[in-house]
């Protein structure tokens, strides 16, 4: 069988009203004594404290229950809690989100589970202070994971991280240094790789049973309209400066914040990394020995809003992008529409150079031949709960199905052609650097966004 994904907090970034200096000077000295490392000075808010370079975490053993808290409630990051609260080793002890309106949900499921209120936070950053805690979801907008996972890591907490794991390529890369410096487990939430039909797929062509790959294809379909809306106080239950965090703060609208926000580029990018992560990773993985994935040479794409100029969404809502890899070599087409007639409406191809396609998609996979006739197929994968992977890396520190640094690759793949978009070209890849080459695409915001004051990217 083939297993086919394998072969102390700083506070600069830390926006909130003045704490008092008995709290101030409690929090360092508890930080001092937790934390290991030699501290360091840190400044917000016009104060200066201390903060740990490395965290000293709780060592979850085999037997240990999990503490668990949720960044993020009532979507992706609910399910994600629910998921993990279906094992016996753990507990959900802490949530945490800036719209009072989406924690009831949550709140009544945890106490249902384990007959005791949950802790709720405003700011996650006092969830990661507390000690018994082990782990934390972070279930948030694309814009916040980069923040909240590198807070996490140097609070010495593992993660599961929602998928794309960030908003740019320069987040992306940090992120991946926070994993490595502070030793954390981080599982994405790219749960495909561990469905039957997705590892089967995969599988398959790693073991070269439709001979040489000449051509990938992945697809979503978008037909998503979030309307017209006007700009208006935000509600009273929800903390719209915390909510837009580092992004550029504009002006409340009901139509772009909780899920819509996806196609919305001051917090999203689009379908090509809302589902490019999913649809484009299983061709990446499909064309590497692991979860060290290939990189394309480069990537040209084009495409606007042409289907719902109308809509109050800035994201592409058509897209093809082209992408060149040279080892091995091949081509990877990469498209967002609104329709493909006789495949299901998003799906990832695998074309031999004899003409078979090995499709597949949520719920099924196919081997077709040159002339469209459907093959006989065999099951090679390794399927797995994506949950229990994460909670049995924690305990073993093994590395998840979904590791951060592999997810990075793929989110970095798919936001190259927000850069070619933006940069109206083409932008190339070094895989020496891990890093755009030249200058086009560099000034893309999705290659790096400014930070709004006073947040700022923590330096790993």
């Amino acid at each position: 069988m083939v297993d086919p994904t394998q072969s102390a907090l700083p506070q600069s970034s830390r926006p909130r009203a003045g704490l008092s200096r008995r709290e101030l000077l409690t929090r360092a000295g508890t930080a001092a004594a937790a934390l290991a490392a030699a501290p360091v000075a840190h400044a917000f808010d016009g104060v200066t404290h201390l903060a740990a370079t490395r965290a000293v975490p709780r060592q979850a053993g085999p037997n240990d229950r999990i503490v668990v808290g949720l960044i993020g409630c009532n979507g992706m990051g609910s399910v994600n809690m629910k998921n993990l609260m279906r094992f016996g080793d753990v507990e959900v002890a802490a949530l945490c989100d800036v719209d009072d309106d989406r924690i009831p949900g949550d709140f009544n499921e945890v106490k249902a589970k384990y007959g005791r209120d949950p802790k709720v936070y405003r700011d996650y950053r006092d969830m990661l202070e507390r000690k018994d805690i082990d782990a934390v979801i972070i279930g948030t907008p694309d814009h916040w994971h980069a923040l909240q996972l590198i807070h996490s890591c140097q609070a010495g907490k593992d993660s599961y991280c929602e998928k794309p794991i960030s908003y740019s390529i320069t987040e992306a890369q940090a992120m991946v240094r926070a994993q490595q410096r502070y030793n954390r487990v981080v599982q994405v939430g790219t749960w495909q790789r561990s469905t039957p039909e997705f590892c089967d797929a995969i599988a398959l062509i790693r073991a070269g049973k439709l001979g040489r790959i000449t051509t990938c294809r992945a697809w979503i379909t978008d037909g998503t309209r979030i309307g017209r809306g006007k700009p208006s106080s935000a509600p009273k239950n929800l903390d719209y400066d915390r909510w837009i965090g580092p992004a550029a703060m504009v002006p409340y609208q009901s139509n772009k914040v909780h899920w819509n926000w996806r196609w919305v580029l001051n917090t999203g990018g689009g379908l090509s990394t809302d589902w490019g992560v999913h649809m484009m990773d299983i061709a990446l993985l499909g064309m590497s020995k692991g979860q060290d994935l290939v990189m394309p040479r480069r990537v040209s794409a084009v495409g606007g809003n042409f289907a719902f100029p109308d809509d109050d969404r800035d994201a592409w809502d058509t897209i093809e992008a082209v992408y060149e890899f040279p080892d091995p070599g091949f081509v990877m087409h990469w498209s967002v529409g609104r329709g493909y007639p006789g495949r299901a409406n998003h799906g990832t191809e695998f074309i031999s150079e004899d003409g078979r396609t090995l499709r597949v998609w949520r719920g099924g996979w196919q081997i077709l031949g040159p002339d469209g006739k459907e093959l006989p197929k065999e099951s090679l994968g390794q399927a797995a709960d994506h949950g229990r992977n994460f909670l049995d890396c924690i305990k073993t520190r093994e590395r998840p199905r979904a590791d951060l640094a592999s997810v990075a690759q793929t989110t970095m793949v798919c936001l190259m052609s927000n850069c070619a978009l933006d940069a109206g070209g083409t932008v190339e890849w070094d895989a020496a650097r891990n890093d755009l080459k030249g200058r086009t695409g560099r000034d893309s915001r999705f290659y790096r966004r400014e930070y709004r004051r006073p947040y700022e990217l923590p330096k790993v």
